[in-house]
């Protein structure tokens, strides 16, 4: 992107997209909010990779919109570089657990199985070029992200059940 930019004279943006979550998500995407939410719902056993100490940032998707929006609209000399849009709040696996278990209003099961081998054990974006250029932060707390996220999923699949 920045090589066409360059060569080419075009005005671009890139933004890095950190742990996004929320409404239509798909069942299956293979993310870990996404897989927590729909073994919880289908009362499966919630399966962490390793002791869930590893910590990820979650950013509700509102929030993501709210910062392309933003850098699309930047006009600034720097509008060309990388902007890292996410949460900086690290929750580790074992607290996202707790916090779904606090929502659906009981104690969710675990299934641990092995650390995949290139697993990172923290993953926290530097959101510090959103901040100053678009006056971007995330707005949405974790929990109440999860709440509207579970209600859709919690609808998705009735839905899916009934069909």
């Amino acid at each position: 992107m920045m090589d066409y930019h360059w060569q080419n004279k075009v005005d671009t943006r890139i933004a890095r997209i950190f742990n996004t979550y929320g409404p239509r998500m798909a069942v299956g995407d293979g993310r870990v909010a996404s897989n927590f939410i729909v073994q919880a719902l289908r009362g499966q056993k919630l399966t962490i990779y390793g002791d869930g100490s590893q910590t990820r940032c979650f950013c509700y998707v509102d929030d993501l919109i709210d910062g392309l929006v933003r850098l699309m609209q930047y006009t600034g000399p720097d509008a060309a570089e990388p902007v890292n849009i996410g949460s900086t709040e690290e929750r580790s696996m074992n607290d996202l657990v707790a916090c779904l278990g606090e929502i659906m209003g009981r104690k969710l099961e675990v299934e641990r199985l092995p650390l995949p081998e290139n697993d990172p054990v923290r993953r926290r974006p530097d959101i510090t070029r959103a901040a100053h250029r678009l006056q971007w932060r995330p707005r949405t707390g974790l929990l109440d992200g999860l709440r509207k996220t579970v209600d859709y999923f919690r609808e998705h699949l009735r839905g899916a059940a009934q069909a």
